[in-house]
């Protein structure tokens, strides 16, 4: 699977990440033989070997930054570590959403026994109910959500989108098992609908004000047409 480049120079590579693809494979992975990993599919095509700047569940469709040089990552991360840089998430939940909501909760880290302080703004863009029984309602109804995480908590947007009760579509491990199913079997959709869309930032090599966008994956423009929603991308 080729991967879309977003953006490039000397110092990083901004690619696309699609669905279901893991960044690395960890040390002791069963399925390094199953399956190509992001970094492994940008080396099979570039012939390039590349660092992440930051994390992007498997799960999850978008944009990423991958260093050129190790010694270069500090140097992005610092922009995470100090929110200079704007991370733009897309993602459509269950039920009505609140048109705007700050979640200011605790999410658990990677020692699961720690809770770590999250913030997310969440920004409702549209809504729909569907004349689809879904259990154990006659009805469903969806909401088209724009996310702005402030923290980079592992999890984070899902746990936070769970916690509001109103997980992300798709969502294996946080989300409605019903909806899901609805989504797969009725609108042949069975991807986690979590996309991460814009990264906004000032190169810290170049001082240059860098706007990144990657388009929406195809399975959501095809619910943008039949759920007449207008794509924010474009």
């Amino acid at each position: 699977m080729s991967v879309q480049v977003i953006f490039e120079d000397k110092y990083i590579l901004c690619v696309s990440k699609p669905n279901n693809m893991v960044v690395h494979h960890a040390r002791h992975s069963r399925n390094v033989a199953e399956e190509t990993s992001l970094l492994q599919s940008i080396f099979n095509t570039k012939k390039l070997k590349v660092y992440p700047i930051h994390r992007l569940d498997r799960k999850t469709s978008g944009i990423i930054l991958l260093a050129k040089q190790k010694e270069f990552v500090q140097h992005f991360q610092e922009l995470f570590t100090h929110n200079e840089i704007q991370k733009m998430y897309y993602g459509i939940v269950r039920g009505f959403s609140p048109e705007i909501k700050i979640i200011d909760s605790p999410v658990k880290g990677r020692d699961a026994n720690v809770h770590k302080e999250a913030l997310t703004y969440l920004k409702t863009l549209d809504k729909i109910t569907l004349e689809i029984a879904v259990k154990p309602y006659d009805s469903s109804r969806y909401s088209f959500v724009q996310l702005s995480p402030k923290t980079g908590r592992m999890h984070q947007l899902r746990v936070h989108m769970n916690k509001i009760s109103h997980p992300l579509i798709g969502d294996p491990k946080y989300g409605d098992k019903n909806h899901n199913m609805m989504f797969e079997n009725k609108l042949k959709c069975k991807n986690l609908f979590l996309h991460a869309g814009n990264l906004s930032f000032v190169h810290p090599f170049t001082s240059q004000t860098l706007n990144l966008t990657t388009p929406f994956p195809e399975d959501w423009i095809t619910l943008f047409n039949t759920f007449s929603w207008k794509n924010p991308l474009l």
